[in-house]
């Protein structure tokens, strides 16, 4: 097959209606006459793996498949024989072995998979050294009998994770991993699929990064072929037990009953929680919304044993390294929600893929040492080994928080209250001057009655030598006139960020609740004159 039968097949494969021949001329950029030609060879050389080109009068080229098992087999060849590395290297010869081993489900002699690769059987046996210390850390091993050949052996769970590996996520730049998932099972199941996770990931309130949804998509796509190949997850009963009340098992079993509907197939309760183990390895349920993040604290929206670890996580990173960000609310809320589904894929073996891994360690050094602290820290705590892409994961976090600090290292600006005169408070002016250098700028000094007309949206805090009767927009430090040494500490800590302060966003006295109106005039007349009666 030349390279534009193999497109043409693409097209067909993922048309539902017949196509004609001068789509097709336009897509791969070639004369109809070349289309036509191309589909005659084409149909001959699908004769002989099961399938055809059948024209539709007047509507024009439609692909039918006569043995499903022999058509797979096929595609199955065309990818592999597509790959862009180098043909002659070991590395591509031990990735065409395991690619080879994992999708076909039997016994594969040594000859056979020489004279596909064109190399001779010694080769192949010395690649297999290869192969075999790859298999195992998946956990898998390589089965010979004799006059059979070789297969894969190991559980069904760490053989798909493997799937997922190898087959499937390793897309270059030109091809994703959905597309690279079409081999496994047809471009239009995958779309079903991948339509049921959409609908009921928005029906249940699951939130998925892109990441998730594609990992997702793909596990179930290569649970379908598997369940069709005869072969299924076995789970310990005390894995289901777990997960047969949790949240996820009633996503998987929804998800589960269309695609059994729409795919004809039956999945026993075990590949249901094995479903439900991927959703609790990438979802996170919105149980917080956008105002519960605004206006509430993490340790009330995140599971109490969550929040307590990503405390101990920034304090022990603030520790080791002095990054000064224990206090960085942002970053603990990040963090937290980043552990739940990261501890589900360590607990349950799942593998997940970092692209950013080698950029993070390159160009964020010290992040991704404050990353290898948090999973020290974690593996001493719940005797769990993080591996290394889940601390690139974590090190991105703190990277982002590094990164927000430097965008707040501009000066804070203040305004200084004075009530004792000019002098005073230029004494007051100068005095922090001289303290704090270019971290502080003064923006000017006010009078206390003259301070409510004075905007406060680019001032970061008020220094009064007197105590504010009314609460502001921004911290109030109460000072001597002289600054004190408490005093100079107070400013110290608000300029590092190191002291808390509460604000008051919400005033009591202009809450109205459980008011009956029955226009909106009423309701603009009531707020205006509540407005003007507070001013």
């Amino acid at each position: 097959m030349n390279s534009r039968m193999v497109s043409i097949l693409q097209h067909l494969l993922a048309a539902d209606i017949p196509v004609k021949s001068e789509h097709l001329a336009k897509l791969i950029q070639v004369t109809s006459r070349t289309v036509r030609s191309d589909i005659r060879e084409l149909d001959e050389f699908l004769a002989k793996h099961g399938a055809s080109v059948q024209p539709v009068r007047s509507r024009g080229y439609e692909l039918k498949i006569t043995d499903d098992s022999s058509f797979r087999m096929l595609l199955q060849q065309l990818y592999m024989n597509n790959e862009p590395e180098d043909s002659g290297s070991p590395e591509y010869r031990q990735l065409y072995l395991i690619r080879r081993l994992l999708l076909a489900g039997v016994y594969l002699k040594l000859e056979e998979l020489a004279d596909e690769l064109y190399v001779s059987k010694s080769t192949v046996q010395n690649d297999f050294k290869g192969v075999k210390q790859t298999l195992l850390a998946y956990g898998l091993g390589v089965d010979k009998r004799p006059n059979y050949g070789i297969r894969l052996r190991g559980d069904e769970v760490r053989l798909r994770l493997c799937i997922s590996e190898f087959v499937v996520n390793r897309s270059d730049e030109e091809r994703t991993g959905i597309q690279d998932a079409q081999r496994i099972v047809s471009p239009r199941e995958m779309t079903l699929i991948r339509s049921i996770i959409l609908e009921q990931i928005q029906k249940l309130g699951v939130s998925l990064s892109d990441v998730a949804f594609s990992n997702l998509t793909i596990h179930i796509a290569i649970a379908c072929k598997r369940i069709r190949d005869g072969n299924r997850v076995a789970l310990l009963l005390d894995e289901k037990e777990e997960f047969r009340a949790a949240e996820e098992f009633q996503a998987a079993e929804q998800i589960v009953a269309l695609i059994e509907r729409e795919l004809d197939l039956s999945f026993p309760e075990d590949e249901v929680a094995y479903i439900a183990m991927h959703l609790a390895g990438n979802k996170w349920f919105a149980e917080v919304n956008g105002e519960e993040m605004e206006q509430g604290s993490p340790e009330k929206m995140l599971d109490r044993g969550i929040y307590e670890l990503g405390k101990e996580i920034l304090a022990r990173i603030d520790r080791d390294l002095n990054l000064r960000i224990s206090r960085d609310q942002e970053l603990l809320l990040g963090i937290c929600l980043h552990l739940k589904p990261a501890l589900n894929r360590v607990r349950y073996g799942m593998s997940i893929r970092n692209p950013m891994l080698e950029h993070v360690k390159s160009n964020y050094p010290l992040a991704f040492e404050a990353g290898v602290i948090g999973a020290k820290l974690i593996e001493s705590k719940l005797n769990l080994l993080i591996p290394e892409t889940e601390m690139g994961y974590l090190a991105i976090h703190v990277g982002a928080a590094m990164e927000r600090q430097q965008m707040d290292t501009r000066p804070k600006r203040c305004l200084v209250v004075c009530t004792s005169g000019v002098g005073s408070a230029r004494l007051l002016y100068y005095k922090l001057r001289s303290k704090f250098g270019e971290r502080l700028e003064v923006v000017g000094t006010t009078e206390l009655y003259n301070l409510h007309q004075i905007p406060l949206h680019n001032i970061d805090f008020v220094l009064s030598t007197v105590p504010i009767p009314k609460p502001l927009s921004v911290p109030v430090i109460v000072v001597q006139t002289l600054l004190g040494g408490g005093d100079m500490h107070n400013i110290e800590d608000l300029i590092n960020g190191e002291k808390a302060y509460s604000f008051r966003y919400i005033m009591e006295e202009l809450v109205f609740l459980r008011q009956r109106f029955t226009s909106k005039e009423e309701i603009i007349t009531f707020t205006g004159t509540k407005c003007l009666n507070s001013g």
